[in-house]
């Protein structure tokens, strides 16, 4: 399968996604032109996956998890899992 363009499913309903497809910023008030390429995803699986949203972000509201296994994630799902790391620790 390439990564230029293909179908998922997220949050019961199907979008396309890929690097070729161009897409906003999926936060509001931000008017970020990106695509819905693997570098914008939160978490490590389009559609969603345990820890990240499946949503496509800019490199402004995008972060490090520091887990390779995680992925980069959005502001919501970073501060998730920070939290989950945290108690964890604890």
């Amino acid at each position: 399968m390439g990564y230029a363009h293909y179908e998922i499913t997220r949050n019961g309903k199907r979008i396309e996604a890929g690097y070729g497809v161009a897409a906003t910023f999926e936060q509001d008030g931000c008017e970020a032109d990106i695509d819905r390429g693997l570098a914008y995803l939160c978490g490590k699986e389009p559609g969603g996956d345990e820890h990240g949203c499946g949503g496509y972000f800019c490199s402004e509201h995008h972060y490090m998890s520091g887990e390779e296994q995680v992925g980069d994630l959005c502001g919501p799902c970073i501060a998730t899992y920070r939290r989950e790391q945290q108690v964890n620790a604890d």
